[in-house]
């Protein structure tokens, strides 16, 4: 018995090892670039403001990439049968109109008053040295979404600029309170209206019209993300930005989105992809209206930057989780599974804000004697 039991944990332990080498082999490119950012990362904060292109360029992609799922994802898994350019042309073009109107209208601040106050007071200083935790943190970000991790990318990248531990909590409060918002929401919605949503979307055949109303929605939806998460990206450079750093800010972005469009919204899009019937035009379209509801009252209500993934994670949630409840189909495997995957999606997003706290102790020392304080009061 010893020896079969000694056989099978042999047998586990190369499987195991099998699927690493699986792995490393699958994600070669990807390992390699992650290598080489870590160590520019190292050598950039010892050249002054080269740290500030190093972690703006690392941000710039990883920041959309990881929030593709909340302000995209639906739009991309929809159009599917469109050619990636006309989907990156619309969504990079409406992209360039908002920040520019924010450049213009808040003198050099691209990021709609999310990094600064009227009186030009701040809880995010632009730094005069960057820290390996700022530069770093989209590179973390980055390895999380290939993970398919939904984590909050406004969590990541600007607690470690914060200057106080307020900061991250008034992120922390509004961006809760809007998940549990955006939850009951989009439950009232797709339990209560079910049976007219089905009767509705039951024919196959799909109006024309529906396109239109789908880019609409979804142009509105991009839009107001970039109004609200622009200063995850812009919180690298200087709060009012000169033209020549607009310039560079806004085409890199512009490229950006031009690789996401081409490789579809990459590995990330799966958390979009495994809903229920999300790829109806009309389903996403119901999706993102709820959601631009919610960032648009965020938006107004509060100038404080807030986890619009945890938002998103609430209105898919909601919608879920309602579906399965509504639904007539006998057993819980659909229902078990849909709490499995708010489960999931959830925990993901918990662990980003546990690693993003830890990444805002590194960089701030101050931060770190407060969470030290914190635990020592409970304990």
């Amino acid at each position: 018995m010893a020896k079969k039991h000694a056989s099978t944990g042999g047998k586990k332990q190369s499987y195991f090892y099998l699927d690493v080498l699986d792995y490393i082999t699958n994600e070669k490119k990807f390992l390699i670039f992650i290598l080489i950012g870590f160590i520019a990362a190292a050598v950039s904060i010892n050249f002054g403001q080269a740290a500030m292109w190093v972690g703006f360029v690392f941000a710039a992609y990883s920041a959309v990439a990881n929030d593709s799922i909340q302000s995209l994802g639906t739009f991309i898994e929809s159009n599917k049968h469109r050619k990636w350019w006309v989907l990156w042309l619309f969504v990079g073009g409406i992209f360039l109109v908002t920040i520019t109107y924010s450049w213009i209208a808040f003198d050099g601040d691209v990021t709609y008053m999310r990094l600064l106050n009227k009186n030009g007071e701040t809880k995010y200083p632009h730094p005069s040295e960057f820290s390996i935790y700022q530069v770093i943190a989209p590179l973390v970000l980055l390895i999380l979404t290939r993970l398919r991790m939904p984590v909050s990318t406004t969590f990541l990248l600007l607690s470690v600029f914060s200057s106080s531990s307020e900061g991250i909590t008034a992120m922390v409060t509004k961006s809760i309170s809007g998940y549990a918002i955006a939850f009951i929401l989009s439950f009232v919605i797709w339990y209560g209206f079910y049976n007219v949503i089905r009767k509705f979307f039951k024919s196959r055949k799909i109006h024309p019209w529906w396109t239109y109303i789908q880019w609409t929605v979804s142009g509105l939806l991009w839009a107001v993300w970039i109004m609200q998460d622009g200063a995850n990206i812009a919180v690298f450079l200087p709060r009012q930005q000169t033209l020549l750093q607009f310039i560079i800010f806004s085409s890199t972005i512009f490229l950006g989105l031009g690789i996401l469009f081409y490789l579809r919204g990459d590995k990330i899009q799966k958390v979009v992809s495994e809903k229920v019937r999300i790829s109806d035009v009309r389903a996403a379209t119901l999706v993102d209206f709820s959601y631009v509801l919610l960032l648009i009252y965020k938006l107004f209500i509060s100038t404080i930057p807030m986890s619009t993934t945890w938002v998103f994670l609430g209105v898919i949630g909601g919608r879920e989780i309602a579906i399965n409840l509504a639904r007539n189909k006998p057993g819980k495997k659909h229902k078990n599974k849909a709490l499995w995957m708010i489960f999931r999606d959830f925990s993901y997003a918990t662990i980003g804000l546990i690693i993003s706290v830890a990444l805002a102790s590194g960089a701030n020392p101050a931060i770190q004697q407060e969470i030290v304080t914190f635990f020592e009061r409970i304990f």
